[in-house]
């Protein structure tokens, strides 16, 4: 009996800590650990929230950006930081899912290391590339495919990234083979596709809109289901024969395992109250990016958790690998 009280009265006092700790949260800089490079859209799209979160908390929210091995090893550095509410991480499709079944160790697990705390964004990719070829269509670029198996390349912003599983579902869904060419970062990939290093690659609106508008990359078709408002001339996947060709890859927000519940809740509100202002979704429709429906952090945890069961076998079935 004594030792069952002792037990109670551990777990009471770090109850008590916890909403103690979360009562005076936050009194110093939070960090946002950004997983991918300056420009990418998850770095848009965390410095757009970075920017309000600040204003609101009351505190600096210092955006880092720990790049390389498609965002594993900025999260995997997330997931071994103090669980106190001032590291904050910047989760994407990408980096919760896709790098699970790229890697055999990629230092994480997006399901035992983290909670949940917001889904704000979404984005669609678009088929791009350089204005000298000649391909006009999704057909002309699967018929350049097929003339050269295996040789075609394709670039993108790191192993794992949406860039590269929309080419390994292209791969899957229209018979091809193609060449991955993973780049360090984004605008390097991309400037590999305007410089004619690589013949086409599958990048976030965001990413390209400036460069397709600018004549420096061509745009073939969008990976959403509906057309883009901000090429509205550009056909789908779905509309140029691709049947159930969709890639629409979310970002979020959370945080490391044992955060006190207090803050998750908070900082969860606070996500949600920001993704609702209509400056925040100007900025992020101007640019591609999809406001998503408000999510519980429950409900996140189990987007991660389904995303997880779809993506996997398709990744594993390719043979796709980081290493």
């Amino acid at each position: 009996m004594v030792h069952l009280r002792r037990f109670f009265l551990a777990v009471l006092l770090v109850v008590c800590s916890g909403t103690a700790m979360a009562q005076t949260w936050p009194t110093k800089p939070i960090r946002l650990i950004v997983p991918l490079a300056p420009g990418a859209t998850a770095d848009i799209v965390a410095r757009i929230f970075a920017d309000e979160l600040g204003k609101s908390l009351g505190q600096n929210i210092v955006v880092d950006n720990k790049t390389g091995a498609g965002g594993a090893i900025g999260s995997a550095e997330a997931a071994h930081a103090a669980p106190d509410g001032y590291t904050i991480l910047l989760i994407s499709q990408g980096t919760a899912v896709f790098n699970m079944a790229l890697y055999a160790k990629p230092g994480y697990d997006p399901v035992k290391d983290f909670d949940g705390v917001a889904v704000t964004s979404g984005v669609s990719n678009i088929l791009v590339v350089n204005p000298d070829n000649p391909a006009k269509s999704v057909a002309d670029v699967i018929a350049q495919a097929k003339a050269k198996p295996g040789e075609l390349t394709f670039s993108s912003g790191g192993t794992g990234t949406s860039h590269h599983m929309s080419g390994v579902l292209f791969e899957r869904d229209t018979g091809v083979k193609m060449q991955h060419v993973p780049y360090r970062t984004t605008p390097a990939g991309i400037m590999a596709v305007a410089n004619g290093e690589v013949v086409l690659a599958f990048y976030n609106t965001p990413t390209v809109i400036g460069q397709i508008k600018g004549g420096k990359l061509k745009a073939i078709a969008v990976t959403s289901e509906q057309r883009s408002e901000l090429l509205p001339e550009v056909p789908t996947m779905i509309e140029q024969g691709v049947k159930g060709y969709v890639v629409n890859t979310w970002m979020g927000f959370a945080v490391p395992k044992g955060v006190p519940q207090p803050i998750v809740t908070r900082l969860n509100a606070e996500f949600v109250r920001i993704s609702q202002l209509p400056a925040v979704r100007e900025k992020m429709k101007a640019q591609g990016i999809d406001p998503m429906p408000p999510a519980t952090p429950a409900e996140v945890d189990k987007l991660i958790r389904d995303d997880l069961a779809l993506w996997v076998p398709i990744i594993k079935a390719s043979g796709a690998s980081a290493e």
